[in-house]
């Protein structure tokens, strides 16, 4: 029997998560306790609190089967004179607490603070220094920043970034940013990659415009505690959806072995233009496919698309990191 590479753990859960989400201590309309009522109501085990310039951990939230993450949304800003806010380009981080426990006094100070400085170099600074204080750093929505590749390329220091933003997409249909991702990957970015809803709850829940439950990202960890959940967002061990499950993802000798919920295309994007794919027959599904690997493809990541137009999207793995030897001819 072929030895089994897992990308996605074999041991552990999955366990269902928002990690973008704005309450009533920045400018959502829900309190933290209406947060967690509602997801937990949908199925979800995992929120992640990021509301603006606000660190506020919640740890009076978890119970056994919810876990609240500590975060916070920073916004750097560029200044335009004379122009309007909405023609201002910015970054949106998101900053995940690895550790609340530790400097929280100083951790709020250094998120209160505003922030103008549109220089990279200052970016990157201060994204080095949330780092040191036990941060994880997602860079939030490119489009809907109004950012483009020469921009979001010099960031250096993340741990990841959102393909899919459920906010930004009923905003103006700005959520989906595969191109965005893969870019980053081809200049040599490592990172992982997060749906989420960023949500405000401007709308009720149910209406059609109310930003929850739209992006989530499914994080496999040994346990449902903050220490397991964080070593796994670290390690990359999750996959990020609109929708389709990824079941199981692994490498079996020479080829990628990917298990799904019914989708309509299951493709396999890398470093280059080409991609592998398996696609259902008119009016079928799939659950499953096989993918010869060659050794040549750069880095590999899965896309999942049911009929609808949802995708599921892997995390990208660089082969060159893989314990995988390929034969050549």
């Amino acid at each position: 029997m072929k030895e089994r590479i897992y990308l996605l753990p074999k041991e552990g859960n999955f366990y269902k998560a928002n990690m973008h989400c704005h309450t009533t201590i920045s400018d959502g309309k829900l309190t933290p306790e209406q947060v967690k009522e509602e997801y937990q109501k949908n199925g979800y085990q995992i929120v992640a609190f990021t509301d603006h310039k606000k660190y506020c951990p919640h740890p009076e939230l978890n119970s056994q089967d919810f876990l609240s993450l500590a975060g916070v949304e920073t916004d750097i800003n560029e200044i335009r004179p004379g122009k309007e806010r909405i023609r201002t380009r910015m970054f949106h981080i998101n900053f995940y607490d690895t550790n609340p426990d530790e400097m929280p006094e100083e951790k709020a100070k250094y998120c209160a603070a505003d922030y103008w400085n549109y220089d990279f170099s200052y970016v990157n600074a201060y994204i080095k220094k949330m780092k040191k204080l036990g941060f994880l750093a997602s860079y939030n929505h490119p489009y809907w920043s109004m950012q483009n590749y020469d921009e979001y390329a010099k960031l250096d220091g993340l741990f990841a970034m959102e393909i899919y933003n459920h906010g930004c997409e009923l905003d103006g249909l700005y959520g989906y940013n595969p191109q965005a991702y893969d870019e980053m990957l081809r200049s040599g970015k490592k990172i992982f990659c997060l749906a989420t809803d960023d949500n405000h709850n401007e709308y009720p829940i149910g209406h059609p415009l109310c930003d929850s439950f739209g992006g989530f990202t499914m994080i496999k960890a040994k346990e449902l505690t903050y220490p397991a959940v964080m070593n796994a967002l670290e390690k990359g061990d999750f996959y990020s959806s609109m929708g389709p499950v990824i079941n199981s993802l692994y490498i079996e000798g020479n080829e990628l072995v990917v298990e799904t919920s019914p989708v309509q295309k299951i493709y396999v994007k890398m470093e280059g233009k080409n991609c592998y794919m398996k696609v259902a027959p008119p009016g079928e599904r799939i659950k499953a496919a096989r993918f010869t690997l060659t050794g040549r493809e750069g880095f590999i990541r899965v896309a999942c698309r049911t009929e609808k137009g949802n995708f599921a999207n892997s995390n990208a793995y660089f082969l060159e990191d893989l314990p995988v030897e390929f034969t050549t001819e």
